[in-house]
């Protein structure tokens, strides 16, 4: 038999293709929830609300994502990780298009409010997924791969949706994202041996559950993971979420404007991705996630000034690079910490990490008041300062 036609070759193929499904997906999900930030302005007009009262659709969904990936990941090694997955898609997909019917702006409000609830199975155990499937020192580029198609739906979210929405308007787009939804389900169905199904506890009980997480966050590794997973992402979602009204007002961009100057947010992701996760692989992790968190610094003080609108765009790319050279590294460490608990350690990931979206997007908010330039000097000088401290904190992160 010769060796492209080995058993080892064949599985390893198929363990490739579920991860491009897989990658598909987690785009879909992300483009779906960064949508809707450049289409404030529009919704605000439509449903007669101020920009902030419908800025509220951010939080709405991130939040609850977040609160809920505690329970899915628990669930997940309870009655099985196929289950979860596959009634977490369908739930995404039907309460998109449920969004479509909205004729307040409370409804809408509640609408993604229940998308956030029930959307958050998948993508905290494919990543706890690609723990199963790849060991760890090859977990980088196939971590790689999924991060990207976050940051890459969330780039091309926040530009495809607002040039589709002249076209089909906003419940089209929530209709024609419901729709491609579907499609994945479907796509993923010729996987599903491989998604896991046998379960690891036969009981669930409350202490249980805490004992599960007391003992994740007994070992230093653990905690100062999680705490730089949710800093990191508070300081992301907080200035990403803001950059359409940032060009907009600073150099009186319209919806599409604003959604190409964002597309660079997703460039480094799909490009470089995989060949950060392979340079991780091989180097380790201690010189990427300081110097992430430092360009991702670099980024906002750059943007904070009045500056011409192509180099606010680079700014722009070298924040997206700085979450692709973190986010990504440090769900790599979390699959390593608890193998025996690999659904309950993503979910607390994911739970750190769209809590710190939303909470970021708030904040972030709130310093507005003071003026884009003193906000983003805020953001930026306390990421600095987190990654000089990362330098320390993550200097034993070798290669495995």
């Amino acid at each position: 038999m010769s060796l492209t036609n080995s058993p080892s070759t064949l599985e390893n193929q198929k363990r490739d293709q579920l991860l491009r499904v897989l990658a598909g997906i987690t785009f879909l999900i992300f483009f779906q929830g960064y949508m809707v930030a450049p289409m404030i302005p529009r919704l605000s007009a439509a449903f007669g609300v101020s920009a902030q009262r419908i800025g509220l659709l951010v939080p709405a969904y991130l939040i609850p994502y977040g609160v809920s990936t505690l329970f899915f990941g628990l669930l997940s090694d309870w009655i099985g990780r196929r289950r979860i997955m596959l009634a977490s898609l369908v739930a995404f997909a039907g309460l998109t298009g449920l969004t479509a019917t909205a004729v307040t702006a409370d409804q809408m409000i509640l609408w993604r409010f229940l998308t956030g609830l029930g959307a958050s199975g998948v993508v905290p155990l494919a990543l706890a997924l690609i723990g199963n499937l790849f060991p760890y020192e090859q977990r980088g580029r196939p971590l790689g791969w999924l991060f990207g198609a976050m940051a890459g739906g969330m780039a091309f979210g926040s530009t495809f949706g607002v040039l589709l929405e002249p076209t089909i308007g906003w419940r089209g787009v929530f209709l024609a994202v419901s729709a491609v939804g579907f499609a994945g389900l479907m796509l993923l169905r010729p996987y599903l041996g491989s998604l896991g199904e046998r379960p690891l506890a036969k009981t669930i009980s409350l202490g249980s559950v805490l004992t599960g997480y007391k003992r994740l966050l007994t070992f230093t590794r653990a905690q100062r993971t999680y705490f730089y997973v949710f800093l990191n992402a508070v300081f992301h979602s907080g200035v990403f979420t803001w950059l359409g009204v940032y060009f907009s007002r600073r150099y009186d961009l319209g919806e599409v404007g604003v959604g190409l100057a964002l597309l660079g947010y997703g460039v480094p992701g799909f490009v470089l991705g995989p060949s950060i996760g392979r340079v991780a692989d091989r180097w380790g992790r201690r010189w990427l996630v300081p110097a992430g968190i430092a360009l991702a610094a670099l980024s906002a003080v750059l943007l904070a000034p009045d500056l011409p609108l192509i180099s606010a765009v680079i700014a722009v790319t070298i924040l997206s690079l700085g979450y692709d050279m973190t986010q990504p590294l440090l769900a790599g460490i979390v699959t390593t910490l608890d193998p025996k608990r690999a659904g309950q350690a993503m979910g607390l990931n994911v739970f750190m990490l769209f809590t710190g979206f939303g909470l970021g997007s708030l904040l972030f908010g709130w310093a507005l008041q003071l003026g884009f330039t003193k906000a983003l000097m805020i953001f930026g000088g306390v990421q600095a300062a987190a990654g000089l401290a990362a330098i320390a904190m993550f200097c034993s992160e070798q290669r495995v």
